[in-house]
């Protein structure tokens, strides 16, 4: 394709069909910074024609048994599955990360994500209780709510949309997502394989546009009762205050600042190839990267060697390159965003050890117009630091010395974020104990980001309101009754 004269044209996806829209915003490929794709920019009409497809669907979907709903989702799985390729293609044009990335990661979650829904829906039970004196029995019933209203970000697109939509509809719901505008494609190509899959019309419905406008409309109507969001504490801020006067039930999942503890007695080989993984990996776009490092003074200064030494080999590249290790930043104005912060730290008199101003970045000619970054390691930064309190959300990490166990637990906890922290010790009895203290919903021992979707997943303070995984979705996507019954 000639991104130049030709440009991919999406439609919204409502009950069954795609809609043309009535406006039109650019999408931009990062890794050349030119337009290759035109998204529908949604308005309060458009978002209540999907509303209502939503409703009129529901009736008919919520009362599918659980198996007849699973088999659907898989089916749904097994087409994603055998376009893979193709999606990955997409993701890594899309968002600027490398192809490899989403082959290996992106894509292949998205179909388990139907798949793991689609088989722990037939599982669940309900409580049962009697009371024998009274001569009565109690029974819990959960039935779907109705129309799920689902906001997904842009740097994992497919996946964490579908991580959204698998639960929501295994429980009967019926949906009306929003993906982001800037990372849509994905979204749009699994629209085509919906009714093949089996899903009836208006079980999910995607409506495309920024969040101003079609994702505020979607908050503020009064037809949808539940609300799944994915992005930023600023945004979820605002969700909270629009949904408010309709008390909607929310879940949010936001930012992170996290930490990785590194003690001495830690295995430094596999904590260094880890750590620049945790860092790094999809241009360190992901909420669950590591953007501070404590290490403990007795070897930060052999781990910091080794760690800027692997962190220098860290290739970036254009996304199709199988040997990038990381590829373009989402946009420009997402670039500038992070290498402000690089800019603050010099001006607070931090050293920067490798990436951002210290080394060249080689890219080819076709892509000189991308938004890269090399991996940037930062040192002798104070914790009231930007750097080290605020969200970069991009391929920059912090690495601080400490003394103690204490000194590093309070470090760790002196952010307003929560969401997960990583833990490189031997010693079982300091796992337990600085787990125990770390004010984070997950927290990882000697690994980073091995998830079993069964248990919970989400944020403490500023980082989320609620939790995921396959019991907590269920109760999120359900509600339950407590039925009496006197013999």
């Amino acid at each position: 394709m000639d991104t130049k004269m030709t440009f991919l044209q999406l439609q919204n996806y409502i009950d069954g069909k795609f809609v043309p829209a009535k406006c039109y915003l650019n999408s931009y490929d990062p890794s050349t910074g030119e337009v290759y794709c035109r998204v529908p920019d949604s308005d309060n009409e458009e978002v209540h024609a999907a509303v209502n497809a939503a409703k009129a669907a529901f009736p008919i979907w919520s009362s599918w048994s659980p198996q007849d709903r699973s088999r659907v989702m898989n089916r749904l799985a097994d087409l994603i599955e055998n376009h893979l390729e193709e999606f990955a293609q997409a993701e890594s044009k899309d968002q600027g990360k490398t192809v490899t990335f989403a082959r290996t990661v992106d894509i292949p979650r998205s179909a388990y994500n139907f798949r793991f829904f689609a088989s722990s829906i037939l599982h669940h039970t309900t409580e049962c209780t009697q009371m024998e004196h009274l001569n009565c029995m109690h029974y819990t019933v959960r039935t779907p709510i109705g129309v799920a209203g689902l906001i997904s970000p842009w740097n994992l697109p497919l996946y964490l949309l579908t991580w959204k939509i698998a639960p929501a509809i295994a429980c009967g719901n019926t949906v009306v997502a929003k993906p982001s505008e800037m990372t849509s494609v994905t979204a749009w190509m699994m629209c085509k394989f919906l009714s093949q899959a089996g899903v009836p019309p208006g079980v999910v419905n995607i409506v495309f546009g920024t969040g101003p406008k079609a994702g505020e409309a979607l908050v503020c109507h009064p037809d949808v009762p539940i609300i799944s969001f994915t992005g930023s504490t600023v945004t979820a801020q605002r969700i909270i205050e629009k949904s408010a006067p309709y008390c909607k039930k929310l879940s949010l999942e936001l930012g992170g600042k996290n930490p990785a503890i590194v003690f001495e007695d830690a295995n430094l080989e596999e904590c260094i190839n880890t750590t620049v993984r945790s860092s790094f990996s999809n241009q360190g776009e992901i909420c669950l990267c590591t953007s501070r490092i404590y290490v403990q003074r007795s070897i930060y200064n052999e781990f910091l060697e080794k760690f800027v030494e692997s962190t220098r080999k860290w290739k970036v590249s254009f996304p199709s390159d199988p040997t990038a290790s990381m590829g373009a930043l989402i946009s420009e104005m997402h670039l500038a965003k992070v290498r402000s912060y690089i800019t603050k730290a010099l001006a607070e008199g931090a050293t920067i050890k490798c990436g951002e101003s210290v080394d060249t970045l080689k890219i080819p000619p076709n892509n000189q117009g991308g938004y890269f970054m090399l991996p940037t390691v930062i040192t002798e930064l104070k914790e009231e630091s930007c750097c080290m309190q605020e969200e970069i959300f991009g391929p920059v990490t912090c690495v601080v010395p400490f003394d103690t166990e204490e000194e590093a637990i309070e470090k760790a906890n002196g952010v307003k974020y929560g969401l997960a922290a990583t833990i490189w010790t031997r010693d079982v009895g300091r796992t337990h104990r600085v787990a125990k203290r770390l004010q984070a919903g997950l927290v990882w021992t000697n690994c980073w980001l091995i998830r079993d979707l069964n248990l919970p997943f989400g944020g403490m303070k500023a980082s989320g309101l609620g939790r995921e995984g396959a019991k907590d979705s269920y109760e999120f996507f359900t509600e339950v009754k407590t039925v009496t019954i006197k013999h």
